[in-house]
């Protein structure tokens, strides 16, 4: 077995080995998972995720430029995460689901969003593989996703009741009329069969994770477009989010500029994706010297591979310790949502 077949082996192993272990704890936990339990829990898979990279560095014939591919992708997708995390919260709160119910929900939407993402990378590698003008379209969704990520405050952007997935799925099937069963997607009521409030909010969490995934996988994208740095870093950047939720859900109120970085990274992202393909436009103008700068770009980022990294880490950095710089100086004392 050569080094790469043996990384893929490692890969898939940890994958269900991590899923094994969240879905038992997931599922046997009687109690509320606390914030530290869950940042302990937290820090273990991100652990897991960094020992990876360093498993490419040291087995992968190109480990050294994969490894920081690698690093820089799943940096970028797992900073993409903890902001899709807020928007579970809201919807677990517009819609009233209680605590006991979602660590199962979270859990489900994990596996529905790695099948997604591994859909979507495998149709946008060959898509980008036949047609590369693709990449600039990619780099123009990053673009808007990251004006609309300033541009639209999270509240105002999630409205469970006006998904037409909920509506369509409230209006063809009969819905429990009992609002307290929340650990099923189906269950039976006087002999028929209905779906759930718990079903409902799963197809909403589902819809969601649609939007993510077409938001997430354009940035991986511009960083990296081989296979196995693309798959490799998304998953891991989704296995654990459940222990992720409930570190986020108490204390987000110390991430105030988290998305702000997050929306500086995905533009950062985009633009290094669209300047090669305004260089010859350029070029084709007549402004041939701007133009073989602008087309230079891509190549000067593949060969100074650390510098996306850089920017990546220094960005996400900078708007934590913002966020907290905020909450304990300018805001002392505000309150922490639980």
């Amino acid at each position: 077995m050569d080094n790469t077949k043996l990384l893929w082996v490692i890969f898939w192993s940890t994958f269900v080995l991590v899923s094994a272990i969240d879905y038992f704890v997931v599922t046997h936990r009687k109690t509320t998972i606390g914030v530290k339990s869950a940042l302990r829990w937290t820090s273990l898979w991100i652990a897991v995720a960094l020992a990876f990279s360093g498993a490419i560095y040291v087995l992968h014939p190109n480990g050294k430029i994969l490894f920081l591919e690698y690093l820089s992708g799943y940096i970028t997708e797992y900073s993409l995460s903890v902001d899709n995390l807020f928007v579970f919260i809201l919807i677990f709160s517009m819609m009233g689901v209680k605590d006991v119910a979602q660590p199962k929900l979270i859990k489900l939407g994990i596996y529905l969003s790695i099948a997604l993402r591994i859909v979507f990378i495998l149709f946008g590698i060959a898509l980008i593989h036949r047609f590369s003008w693709l990449l600039y379209v990619f780099g123009a969704i990053l673009i808007w996703t990251a004006w609309k990520m300033i541009a639209t405050e999270s509240d105002e952007s999630v409205h469970p009741d006006k998904n037409l997935l909920y509506r369509a799925a409230a209006k063809l099937f009969p819905v429990h009329p009992d609002p307290q069963e929340n650990k099923r997607l189906f269950a039976r009521y006087e002999g028929r069969l209905f779906i759930t409030p718990f079903f409902l909010v799963f197809v909403v969490i589902g819809s969601t994770d649609v939007l993510f995934a077409v938001d997430s996988i354009p940035a991986i994208m511009g960083i990296s477009q081989d296979p196995f740095v693309v798959l490799t870093s998304n998953v891991f950047a989704v296995l654990g989010l459940n222990s992720l939720f409930f570190a986020i859900r108490g204390v987000m109120d110390m991430f105030k500029f988290l998305k702000h970085g997050v929306s500086v990274i995905l533009l950062f992202i985009g633009v290094k994706m669209i300047l090669p393909g305004l260089g010859k436009a350029l070029t084709l103008a007549g402004a041939a010297t701007v133009g073989a700068k602008l087309e230079g770009t891509e190549l000067w980022f593949k060969a100074h591979t650390s510098a996306s990294l850089l920017v990546i880490a220094l960005v996400l950095a900078t708007s934590i310790i913002m966020s907290v710089w905020y909450e304990r100086d300018v805001h002392p004392g505000s309150p922490t949502q639980h």
